[in-house]
């Protein structure tokens, strides 16, 4: 099989602070802006906190999820006095590193976050391409000691509502568990090395290394599932101990997934799928207990630069 070729990745934009109180992402940005990293070999490096005022707040977000503004449609939508502050800083980012879906958007945009939920180190892709499936397979390779995931959300790009969506290429680091406002050294060196990793296969890339395919395992988002909810809306039932902290544990049917306050069991109906996102707190507010997604395995082939 011929080699898949792209053209040089050469234009990076790490952000944090999408979510201000999720802090690793936010001090890796300061850091890099500290030490005036703009540059590494050939890759250029542009540094964003996203999301300033929440930043400074520690508040997830002031107005509404900055996280789920860029899509097509928002990001097009005219401006009123009435817009959300995250809807104007969208469109802001926006203009600074896309626009979304043009020749003149970043080539790689990553955004790092936080989850309580104890999902390790994972890659989350709006939908999955050659070229960030190989990063994610090298970062795997390279980081041993923990498990290195992949998410994939499905959704096409018009529709996508993250941040890393404005980029021709993009992907969030998500890794925890580490509380709201918290700062822990082994999460932020281990999102810390992931950028570096990345930074470093781009530069391998770009010199003109082929870099040869093979099988990667991703988990494709296929429902998300609320809390059990009494009539006025308030929940009656709390994640089950032998779900919480068992993010990616295989759920089979019958297998206990709540606990009401009462004492009863509530159990997993239908298909095996794998649970994410357990008990995220930001996740409350979204009526979402946890994700379920299918794992499936991925033939890459082999990819290199575009000469």
């Amino acid at each position: 099989m011929e080699p898949t070729c792209f053209p040089a990745v050469s234009r990076v934009a790490v952000s944090g602070g999408t979510h201000g109180n999720e802090l690793t992402g936010v001090y890796i940005v300061r850091e890099m802006q500290k030490q005036e990293v703009d540059k590494v070999g050939s890759v250029s490096v542009t540094t964003v906190l996203a999301n300033p005022r929440a930043t400074d707040a520690c508040r997830r977000y002031i107005e509404t999820d900055l996280n789920r503004c860029f899509t097509n449609a928002l990001l097009s939508a005219p401006i009123t006095d009435s817009t959300p502050y995250e809807m104007r800083r969208a469109q802001e980012l926006n203009a600074q590193l896309g626009p979304k879906g043009s020749e003149k958007a970043v080539d790689l945009l990553i955004d790092l976050h936080n989850t309580t939920a104890n999902m390790g180190l994972c890659l989350i892709f709006d939908s999955l391409d050659w070229l960030t499936l190989h990063i994610y397979k090298y970062i795997q390779s390279k980081m041993t000691k923990m498990p290195v995931r992949a998410i994939q959300l499905n959704k096409p790009r018009s529709d996508a509502y993250c941040l890393e969506s404005v980029g021709k290429h993009g992907f969030a680091i998500e890794v925890g568990p580490q509380p709201n406002g918290v700062l822990r050294a082994d999460i932020y060196n281990t999102v810390k090395t992931a950028v570096d990793l990345t930074i470093t296969w781009l530069q391998e890339f770009n010199s003109g290394c082929t870099f040869e395919g093979g099988e990667v395992e991703a988990y494709i988002a296929a429902k998300s599932v609320d809390y059990p909810r009494d009539p006025d809306g308030k929940i009656t039932a709390v994640i089950h101990p032998k779900l919480q902290d068992n993010d990616f544990k295989l759920l089979q049917p019958g297998d206990p997934v709540f606990l009401s306050f009462s004492g009863e069991t509530v159990n997993h109906e239908g298909e095996e799928l794998y649970p994410f996102f357990v008990n995220e707190c930001a996740y409350y507010e979204k009526k979402i207990a946890f994700h379920l997604a299918r794992r499936e395995t991925f033939t890459l082939p082999s990819i290199r630069l575009r000469t």
